[in-house]
């Protein structure tokens, strides 16, 4: 995301911005990351820009993400957390802290946040889990405590507002 992204936004909520990026840039593998609130919506995205724009190009080469899309993600990890809460309470298994799925071509982490909120990862077949995971931990770490209510209405509208 570049700073004219950022622009008009609070403090914290450029933080997050920049510590979701550096999650992308510095992690070997990640392919996208987004951050989903408890009710579905995105909040944060590592390709704002794809996650405004329709999937008008279902470009099978690209490697940004499901489909080249973070929306995509976004819709991807809400449906997985959805599902596992659910499998959690019928298993009486507590809280999901973490699901993983590996495909063939690619795995998709989901992490909760404190507030409910979801952090989802893409990354390639080839990544380190046990690096992914890790990275994804201290970003909830750093995050979670930020995502206030306020915080997520911001973060929810500045996504509306790059449609």
């Amino acid at each position: 995301m570049t700073a004219t992204g950022t622009f008009g936004l609070s403090s914290e909520a450029r933080n997050l911005h920049w510590l979701l990026n550096s999650f992308v840039e510095e992690v070997p593998g990640v392919r996208s990351v987004t951050v989903v609130s408890s009710d579905g919506l995105m909040l944060l995205s590592s390709d704002p820009e794809q996650a405004a724009e329709a999937v008008e190009a279902a470009d099978a080469t690209r490697q940004e993400g499901p489909r080249g899309s973070s929306a995509d993600l976004a819709t991807i990890v809400s449906g997985i957390g959805s599902l596992t809460i659910g499998a959690a309470k019928l298993m009486d298994g507590g809280e999901v802290k973490q699901t993983m799925v590996a495909m063939e071509a690619g795995s998709v982490f989901v992490m909760a946040i404190s507030d409910g909120s979801l952090l989802g990862v893409h990354a390639s077949a080839d990544c380190d889990m046990s690096v992914v995971a890790y990275h994804m931990a201290l970003f909830v770490g750093r995050a979670g405590h930020a995502l206030t209510p306020e915080l997520r209405d911001e973060l929810r509208k500045s996504m509306e507002g790059a449609r």
